[in-house]
């Protein structure tokens, strides 16, 4: 009978859910839904000085809201629980009592200043640092005189010699792992809290976890697990190590990398889709067959296949986020895009926190006008500034175009004619313009680019007379008038 797939996503809440973390738990749940399997997310906080209160909400709440639905959790329960490291350290000091006990750990009295002057030696010497391990060999009065004398101590992993851990990687095949270059490592700190490599292996097993897929930064973690496995004699889960993202530059993608947003929640409050960056992220590692990008939840957990798990380091491309967040943009009905977008307007102060009837028309007509432009919400406030200034700036492509010599007959011609109008909807204006060319005798870019650059400031953009009615009448005059000789 073939194990049933079970996966996790086990995040420490020492900060809040960013890109890198969004990939890996977004791989897990494919592959899991893929294969019929169940997805768990564990909260790994035995690092308990880095923990910040709103850790561990950010990454439930934020892969939720990226549609990343989990099987069990610590807000949903589960089988196999508890969820949370800390509310598990009875079962870890359980195994590591048994490690002790059969010889296969022992423990270790030396203080963190005696381990870093052996570290220090070591590197000044040109070997890579670690523990030399000369509390094995302590015996069992020394190690008792110690403990008499109140000595803290650690619990470290007795390696074994000669050893070749070996473990086919579901991206990188095969990969191996020789036992002398790992020191002793301590499975069980002083404070009684176990070490990640212990506490991950214990809880992987006792949760049934089949497969791991996780960052390459895990790859040297991966000896020091098989070994507790075969300490215990459990069997290994099938580990895949996914290749970095890198940005634009070429380097690892790091929190500290401020050209690129590092966290969910960031590209939550500017108005991006979840269902986009579900996309995006999918494709950041993994590719389908074929040229195709835009695909929906149910298609990429279809398609999802380890062996096309890329070997390469992926590009976190801004610029394919942004046209892919608008792809879908483009789907959205208008009231969901004026729901992502409206805030931000408001938030710039360009409206006020309560609208009117009549202004909340206006502002659905405005993000009506860049529906199919927008890249995400917040891109409102940069696209619609022609709308909210009483002067506009003209960069020199435009003034070539407002020196044309047809330009003063153009404007005093649309002038007259806007001021004529009875009602002022796209329509009127449309009506306005073509007067102008009967009257004028000018047409095509002569006609449009002038009238476009007087009203908006700029040489391209949304509907020209659905824009000119949404400036309204007076203001739409009073630029026009700007232009004309005094």
């Amino acid at each position: 009978m073939t194990k049933q797939v079970r996966v996790r996503y086990a995040p420490s809440p020492t900060g809040h859910l960013h890109i890198g973390g969004a990939r890996t738990a977004l791989f897990n749940y494919l592959f899991a839904r893929h294969n019929n399997g169940k997805f768990i997310v564990r909260i790994e906080d035995t690092d308990t000085g880095r923990n910040i209160e709103t850790g561990e909400l950010s990454q439930l709440d934020n892969l939720k809201w990226l549609g990343i639905e989990y099987d069990e959790s610590v807000d949903i329960g589960g089988d196999y629980g508890p969820y949370r490291q800390m509310e598990r350290l009875d079962t870890y000091t359980k195994y590591a009592q048994e490690m002790l006990g059969k010889g296969l750990a022992y423990k270790c009295f030396h203080t963190p200043e005696e381990l870093e002057a052996e570290r220090e030696a070591q590197r000044e010497a040109g070997k890579a640092p670690m523990y030399g391990g000369s509390c094995r060999h302590l015996t069992a009065d020394e190690v008792a005189e110690k403990e008499a004398e109140g000595m803290p101590y650690t619990l470290r992993m007795k390696v074994p010699d000669n050893v070749t851990y070996t473990f086919d990687d579901l991206v990188r095949g095969p990969i191996s792992f020789e036992s002398k270059d790992i020191g002793d490592w301590v499975i069980v700190k002083a404070n009684g809290i176990p070490t990640y490599n212990f506490a991950v292996t214990v809880d992987d097993h006792l949760m049934e976890i089949s497969h791991v897929f996780r960052g390459e930064e895990h790859l040297s973690n991966t000896p020091k697990q098989m070994m507790v496995f075969d300490a215990f004699g459990w069997d290994h889960p099938r580990y895949g190590h996914m290749t970095l993202i890198i940005n634009e530059n070429r380097k690892k993608l790091s929190k500290r990398d401020e050209s690129i947003l590092q966290f969910i929640s960031q590209y939550r409050e500017l108005g991006y889709i979840p269902e986009a960056l579900f996309n995006f992220f999918a494709l950041l590692g993994w590719s389908p067959e074929g040229e195709e990008e835009v695909f929906s939840k149910e298609e990429l957990i279809e398609l999802f296949s380890v062996e096309r798990l890329s070997k390469s380091p992926s590009m976190f491309d801004k610029q394919k986020l942004m046209w892919m967040n608008n792809q879908y943009m483009k789907q959205l009905p208008l009231e969901k895009v004026v729901e992502l977008a409206l805030p931000h307007l408001q938030k710039a102060d360009r409206l006020p926190e309560t609208l009117t009837a009549e202004q909340r028309e206006w502002a659905e007509k405005l993000i009506a006008l860049y529906h199919d432009q927008l890249s995400y919400g917040a891109e409102i406030v940069e696209l619609s500034g022609l709308f909210f200034t009483d002067e506009l700036a003209f960069n020199a492509a435009a003034q070539e175009v407002l020196d044309g010599e047809q330009v003063p007959e153009v404007m005093q011609s649309f002038k007259e004619q806007l001021e004529a109008l009875e009602t002022f909807e796209p329509s009127d204006v449309k009506g306005a313009i073509k007067a102008v060319q009967k009257e004028t005798g000018h047409k095509g870019k002569n006609l449009f680019m002038p009238i476009r650059v007087a009203a908006t400031g700029q040489m391209h953009g949304p509907d020209l007379p659905a824009a000119i009615a949404l400036l309204g009448k007076e203001k739409a005059i009073s630029r026009i008038s700007a232009l004309l000789p005094r």
